[in-house]
Formats: structure tokens, sequence, C-alpha cells
């Protein structure tokens, strides 16, 4: 039943071309985006996910903007609250400000700092799979 949930949250991604901006490209990205690492205790560059920057009002959901070492936005990623996904609440229209996706993944969180309580990482990468060992290490 929760799968079903995500299923509207995840054919809204299809037309996200349109959205790109070229000022999200490469970090950091224009205001009213700050480094996560700033806002929480976090470090910098997180294994497998990259530099985040977040606008605090957005706050839980995002979306927070991933990138690599060499400052390339690599994906942008929503963590919805648990809590939230349920029959009377939704995420329509989620943006993807870095463009194109090519492919989705979503994992399940128990929390961490900036996000304690239990969430779902709806990732959308903007590269090839290949792409995303510029976020691994």
């Amino acid at each position: 039943m929760k799968m079903l949930l995500l299923i509207p949250l995840l054919t809204g991604f299809t037309s996200v071309g349109a959205i790109a901006a070229d000022g999200f490209r490469k970090s950091p990205p224009a205001a009213p985006y700050q480094q996560v690492s700033k806002l929480v205790k976090l470090p910098d560059f997180l294994p497998g996910m990259g530099q985040l920057f977040v606008d605090p009002t957005t706050l839980p959901a995002g979306p927070f903007l991933a990138y690599d070492h060499d400052g390339k936005l690599v994906s942008t990623i929503y963590m919805l609250p648990m809590r939230d996904l349920n029959p009377d609440k939704s995420f329509d229209n989620l943006a993807a400000p870095g463009g194109n996706v090519d492919h989705v993944d979503v994992h399940y969180k128990a929390g961490h700092p900036g996000v304690e309580e239990p969430h779902v990482h709806v990732v959308l990468w903007h590269v090839a799979a290949d792409g995303e060992a510029g976020v691994a290490k």
C-alpha cells in the first residue's frame, strides 16, 4: 500500500527538463540555498549523497541539491517524512531544479541530523548510474 502512495509522486518527474536553471548546475547554488553542513551538524560531503544545499524554508522535505567533488550537480533529493506518506497528504509538482532526470532511487531512512524522524529519500539522479561514483567517497 505504501508504494502505491509513491506512484503519483514519481510520475511527476517526466517533464522536468523544462524546469532546469543554469544557476543550479555548479556549486554553490544561488540564494536562498544554503550549505546543509552549516545549518546542521553534518560533514561538508556525505559519501553516497555529496555536498548538500537546501532552502531552509523547505525543510524537512527539500529539495536538497547534491553536488559531487568537482561541484557538479548530480542529484536532487527529497526527504519525505514517513508520517506524511498517508492519504491525507500529498507531495505534488515536486521540481527537479537540476533538469533532466536519468533515474530515480527511493530509500528508507530511520533519521539523521537535520531530519531526525523516519523518512524516505527520493533521489532524482541527473547523471547516469555510472556518474553516481562522483559522490561514492
